[in-house]
Parts: C-alpha cells; structure tokens; sequence
C-alpha cells in the first residue's frame, strides 16, 4: 500500500536510473574508412573542375516602389 501512496518518486527514481544507465553503456561508434575506398579518378576530376559562378545583376527597388509592392 505504501508503494501506491509514492508512485510518482519511484516512477522518476526508475526514469532516472535508466537515463544514467544509458549513458553510462553508450560509446562512441568508431568509423573507419580506407584511403583507398576513394578511386583516385574521382579526386582529381573533383580537383580539376571549376566552381560555377552565378552574377545577379539587377538595380535595388528604392523605397517608393518596395511600399508599392506590399
């Protein structure tokens, strides 16, 4: 009957107790990834290619027609 009366404590003591739990288990994956997993054609195609550029060129709406717009 006691153990009704103080559910809420052991509900928050249980939740409690799990949380540590699982961060006291948890590791950190470690991933390993060859050198060679990378065919080397891939990383001097990527190296040789130029970055596009785009230019937007265009006059600001000054503040007459930006109230016009709304």
């Amino acid at each position: 009957m006691n153990i009704l009366k103080n559910m809420e404590a052991v509900f928050v003591a249980a939740a409690f107790l799990t949380t540590v739990a699982t961060y006291a288990t948890a590791s950190t994956p470690v991933i390993e990834v060859a050198a060679a997993s990378v065919p080397q054609a891939a990383m001097v195609a990527a190296a040789d290619s130029k970055m596009q550029v785009i230019t937007v060129s265009a006059k600001r709406l000054s503040a007459a027609e930006k109230a016009a717009l709304i």
